[in-house]
């Protein structure tokens, strides 16, 4: 599917100047458009699989020493690298593609129809250049794909925080029960009642609840990886430190400005009346409040424990110890985690 866009591009021609000015100066302009970013950022990071990478490292076995740590942590960069600037790729030319075609000028009355109200159902009139009439055929099986791919990582990632935070453990075949019916049963209620735009109302909302939800896992792991007592000489270094943190203040900060100024924009111009306005914001200005404090607390909580394990010493291996053993994590809820073969 995203061969299929990048084929499209070539039809459709969008301006080379206009796609670099939007990927360095970007604009939001419309009705959600800041709302959809927010979506956006928070489909493509998902900060459930900022758990997931950290856990699927043990798959691996490294070298307990600083230059084997130190070559482990460049490979899984340019893996989790590559894997977001693959889905960057796709996502400038899904954006590319949909600006081109519902700017043009010769819009058929269908098309202009499907552009005023693009969403997962109808966006595969986009493909019809390099699809034609099959578009819709092969579009509905990428969708299936993504969402088979996003429902593994999602179990995945909620196998290792059970596991790992709350250590609790269960059969393979119940946790996917579990988390499929979780995942499922809300969206067949949506598509059911609401039809699809409701499912499409329903995939923003979960996406922007992800963005909403990423300083919670961001901000621990830029703190456990920027600390010494945490990661001994493995930790970031300094330019590392500033960069990830002004993102992810960035990112933070975007969350916090989305979520005050849109619930007052909402709450001013609803139909609601005074007293119903009250009583709205009575009752989500507290919860506002408690994720803005929680954000805080969370950045500025010091956590002093060492966990860092001092590499092996050349006595000890000469008695014979196994540095690759010695590679599994001490932690027995970590150590006991089934990893994906």
């Amino acid at each position: 599917m995203a061969a299929c866009f990048f084929g499209e591009m070539s039809y459709v021609k969008p301006p080379a100047g206009g796609v670099l000015k939007g990927m360095f100066v970007p604009k939001l302009s419309g009705q959600g458009a800041t709302g959809a970013a927010i979506a956006l950022l928070g489909a493509l990071v998902m900060p459930h699989n900022l758990f997931l990478h950290s856990a699927l490292v043990l798959s691996r076995k490294v070298p307990k020493n600083v230059t084997g740590v130190n070559a482990a942590c460049r490979y899984f960069l340019v893996e989790s690298g590559f894997a977001l600037f693959v889905a960057f790729l796709i996502n400038l030319a899904m954006i590319s593609v949909s600006g081109a075609v519902c700017s043009a000028s010769n819009l058929s009355q269908e098309n202009q129809d499907h552009c005023n109200n693009l969403t997962l159902d109808t966006a595969s009139f986009l493909l019809k250049n390099v699809l034609g009439k099959s578009g819709k055929i092969l579009y509905a099986i990428a969708l299936l794909a993504s969402g088979q791919s996003s429902a593994i990582t999602g179990t995945y990632a909620g196998q290792f925080i059970m596991q790992g935070f709350l250590n609790l453990r269960m059969k393979g075949w119940k946790r996917n029960l579990l988390t499929r019916s979780i995942a499922i049963v809300p969206s067949l209620l949506c598509a059911t009642i609401g039809g699809a735009q409701a499912a499409g109302e329903l995939i923003i909302i979960a996406s922007m609840i992800l963005s909403f939800e990423l300083p919670f896992a961001l901000i621990p792991l830029l703190k456990f990886s920027s600390s010494t007592t945490k990661m001994g000489p493995h930790k970031n270094s300094l330019v590392i430190i500033v960069i990830s943190w002004i993102l992810g203040l960035g990112i933070i900060g975007i969350n916090v400005y989305y979520l005050s100024t849109g619930f007052v924009g909402w709450l001013i111009h609803s139909n609601l009346h005074m007293v119903g306005k009250v009583f709205m914001g009575i009752l989500v200005f507290p919860f506002m409040v408690i994720y803005i404090l929680a954000v805080i607390y969370l950045t500025f909580r010091k956590d002093k424990a060492v966990t860092y394990e001092e590499p092996m010493k050349p006595d000890q291996i000469e008695s014979g110890i196994d540095e690759m053993d010695r590679a599994v994590p001490h932690r027995e809820d970590l150590a006991q985690i089934p990893l994906p073969q």
